[in-house]
């Protein structure tokens, strides 16, 4: 069945995802309402996935949801911002009938349920291709205190949460290129990638523990670069010490030139932040609260704006501490 009227899909599969939000009235209006609040601070993030680009087109619609909403609840836990609601617009292909939207909608029910979020609105358009979907999260921080960047100090340590790598292998398993593999780690790296996980419930904690302070998106170095130089300190990063998971073990047993991949790939959605030496036993303990492996991978030094490996950046060090050249640092667009 085509996916016919655009205010009769709205009502049918989305003003549901809005029942918790007084403000979204229902959908039947052209915005919705987010009610102050004099205790906590707003923050906002959007992110867009293009088929083909972000996902790939035979991608199940309930798992192409969760992804999108997925992805910005990781922005949000990266600023340590609890989740709040959401906007969303889809660009739908002429390809794309009811039976699709309706998994779709599911998908986001599923993790509004797991989360805790609700719909506020939206747009629905039409495109001859590729298809578009977009997402706009607020969540609420204490005070208006979010994490930032930019806060880094020297002296601090680098921890990351999770496993590396497992998104960008998942994607090499999604493109028939790892097709050795045993099934069992196959279809582990698949839904890495299919189906991150974001870390809401250590974000939030991190406000009272972290100097700086983002997910791990565009690849682990790529995203530490970005904490360096808004910071202005130079990070040392251990590959040793990179937090890797069975699988990933497993290829680079088989391939150790994939290691530039998985420290540069992206599509992880870990938290990736500083903090103070004197932090290390309140971050363990969290770890051990909340039962996400949360491991110390490096050290961020002053720059001295000397040699190029105090400058700031990120220097990549083998477990025999030489420097290691990788071809690229992390994904970009453009």
């Amino acid at each position: 069945m085509a996916v016919g009227d655009e205010f009769g899909l709205i009502a049918k599969h989305f003003a549901p995802l809005a029942q918790a939000m007084p403000g979204a009235f229902a959908l039947t209006n052209d915005a919705a309402v987010i009610p102050p609040d004099e205790q906590r601070g707003l923050v906002a993030t959007i992110d867009t996935l293009v088929e083909g680009v972000h996902y790939l087109p035979d991608d199940p619609a309930e798992l192409v949801a969760r992804k999108l909403l997925r992805v910005n609840l990781s922005d949000l836990a990266a600023m340590g911002a609890e989740p709040e609601s959401y906007l969303l617009t889809l660009a739908l292909d002429k390809a794309r009938d009811e039976a699709w939207v309706a998994r779709f909608a599911s998908g986001l029910a599923a993790d509004q349920q797991e989360f805790g979020i609700a719909m506020l609105g939206g747009d629905t358009v039409s495109t001859p291709g590729p298809m578009t979907l977009s997402l706009a999260a607020f969540g609420r921080v204490p005070n208006a205190r979010a994490l930032q960047r930019g806060t880094a100090r020297p002296g601090d340590l680098v921890y990351v949460t999770g496993t590396i790598g497992d998104g960008a292998l998942g994607l090499l398993v999604r493109q028939g290129r790892l097709s050795g593999l045993p099934e069992r780690e196959r279809g582990f790296l698949e839904s890495r990638y299919r189906l991150p996980v974001p870390r809401t419930a250590v974000g939030p904690r991190l406000l009272s523990l972290a100097t700086a302070c983002l997910d791990v998106s565009d690849g682990l170095v790529g995203d530490l670069g970005h904490i360096a130089e808004a910071s202005a300190v130079a990070i040392e990063l251990n590959s040793a010490e990179v937090p890797l998971s069975d699988a990933a073990k497993l290829v680079l047993s088989d391939d150790p030139d994939l290691l530039a991949l998985v420290l540069t790939g992206g599509d992880d959605y870990e938290l990736a932040f500083t903090a103070p030496p004197e932090q290390a036993e309140a971050i363990a303990a969290l770890s051990r609260e909340t039962e996400v492996p949360i491991v110390c991978i490096g050290r961020a030094r002053a720059d001295s704006g000397a040699e190029p490996e105090n400058r700031a950046g990120v220097v990549v060090r083998d477990r025999w501490g030489a420097p290691l050249d990788l071809p690229v640092k992390g994904w970009t667009h453009f």
